[in-house]
Parts: structure tokens; sequence; C-alpha cells
């Protein structure tokens, strides 16, 4: 059975660049990404949707639609290629028909969208799919900090665990023939990413392994958003190595600019992300 993928837009947020840069320079960053007159920075909110061997998955589910006026206004969020169940639409999707979702983690801009309001009820916006994230993943948002708290909302996934639509995973994990989940620690303890291998050239939603096209280009920038950023450095020269040699295409969920790229490097070793087309 032919299976395929898609980018699914669902809105675009504003952020203050010290989020996604951390420590690079200003002088630095600038030089990728446009600030606002605000001083804010466009971070999209691109899900991925999958159909293999019969199955319809959904990789990530962004802010959604629980979010109340003060909460739009926080996030800045707008929705420029409109939002997420418009643009399962437009590729035939209903809610219902998704069987699987994948979260790469459990914070609120990545995973907001599992649940919905229903008559003042928390449920899954997607009511016959089965929700995967990894336990260690679902362990740390049940277990917040100071630092955590704020990104870990409870009414995204708890309501699923409640419900038994949550699949707590084990590390790497093979979800059909083509498509698996491969944790990859640093933003989080136990982020994962997924890899499709459906093409000519494998597929990799890199989530918030590198957030821009840049990060993956460049080794030492990492977020201020990393629980462990040594950690993150040390994943991401893995897949560096891996998206070289495998000729991959990467997914970058946040980037507005090169939502699909292909890492390559030039005679003196400097990697350059290219866009890819779809």
């Amino acid at each position: 059975m032919a299976s395929e993928w898609h980018l699914i837009p669902t809105g675009r947020v504003w952020v203050d660049p010290g989020g996604p840069f951390g420590l690079v320079p200003r002088s630095l960053w600038s030089r990728t990404q446009q600030a606002n007159e605000h001083g804010l920075v466009p971070m999209d909110l691109t899900s991925l949707l999958i159909i293999s061997e019969g199955k319809t998955i959904l990789v990530d589910t962004g802010l959604g639609d629980k979010l109340n006026e003060k909460g739009m206004r926080q996030w800045n969020l707008e929705y420029p290629q409109g939002t997420m169940l418009e643009n399962l639409a437009a590729h035939g999707i209903r809610p219902q028909d998704v069987d699987i979702v994948l979260d790469t983690h459990l914070h609120g801009d990545h995973c907001s969208g599992n649940t919905t309001l229903a008559e003042g009820e928390l449920v899954a916006t997607f009511p016959k799919a089965e929700y995967w994230v990894q336990r260690l993943e679902f362990a740390d948002a049940m277990h917040t900090n100071e630092r955590t708290r704020a990104t870990y909302l409870p009414e995204n996934y708890v309501p699923l665990w409640e419900q038994g639509k949550l699949r707590l995973l084990h590390g790497d994990t093979q979800v059909t023939n083509d498509v698996r989940c491969v944790v990859t620690p640093g933003h989080t303890r136990a982020m994962q990413c997924i890899l499709y291998e459906g093409d000519t050239h494998p597929l990799l939603y890199v989530a918030d392994l590198t957030s821009y096209a840049v990060h993956m280009e460049r080794r030492a920038w990492v977020t201020a958003y990393d629980v462990e950023p040594l950690e993150t450095i040390r994943t991401k020269g893995y897949w560096q190595d891996w998206a070289l040699a495998n000729q991959a295409m990467l997914v970058f969920e946040h980037d507005t600019t090169m939502p699909v790229g292909k890492l390559t490097q030039d005679s003196d070793g400097k990697l350059k992300v290219v866009a890819v087309d779809r």
C-alpha cells in the first residue's frame, strides 16, 4: 500500500528571540530571522500528516483551539495558512479519521491540539486515535518544576490518560514499516523525532531538536528552552552526520521560510541547509 506525507500548518506565533536563540548574539541570528516592530521573531507550528499501511498518522498538534483571549495574546498566535483542522480537511481528513497521534513531546505549542472543549468538557480532538509519547516525557510532564510547569499543561494530556487513549513508549519505537519514533534527548529528556522512510530518501521531523534550519547547520546554537543543552549538541551531532550520509529531507516544525530542507556540506566542511520543494 502506497504511503505519503504532507505538511499541516497549525498556526504561527511570535516570540522573544531570546527563546529560540539563547546566547547567540543578535548580530548573528538576525542574518537568518527578521524581527518585527516589537522585536519578536516568528515561529510556525507545522504538523506532519503521514498515510502509511492504511493508518492515518498525525505528528504534533500545535496550540489547538482551547486558548482564551489572554492566551492568544501571550502567544501572539495567528493563522496565516489556516487552522490544523482546516488543513487536515483540505487533504480529506476528518478528526475521526486519525488513527495515531505522535507527540514529539508535551510542551504546549506541540500538543495543545490533542484535546478540545466540547460542551465545557475536555475531550480528545481525534476521538478514535491513540496518542503516542515517550514514558519519560509523560513522567516529566506529570512532575513539573519551576522551569517546566508553565509549558507542561495537564489539560493537553491528562484527559487522554484518564480515557485510556495515551500509549507510553519505551525508547525508539516502530509505528509502521515506514514510520519510526526515535528518542532525541536535549530539548527535553525524552523528546522524540519522527523518522519516515517511505520515500527515496528518508525524512526526519526534527521537532525542537533544531527550531530553525540554521540550528541544524550550527551545532553549538541551542535554544534557551532546552532542558539539557549539552545533550542537544551531542544529539544534534549524531543526526547531522546521519542526514549527510542519507541525503535526508528534514522537516523544520518552526521555520517560517524553510519548512523542508536538506543538509549539505562544502569542500571546507561547512554545513548548509538548502530548501527542498514540496
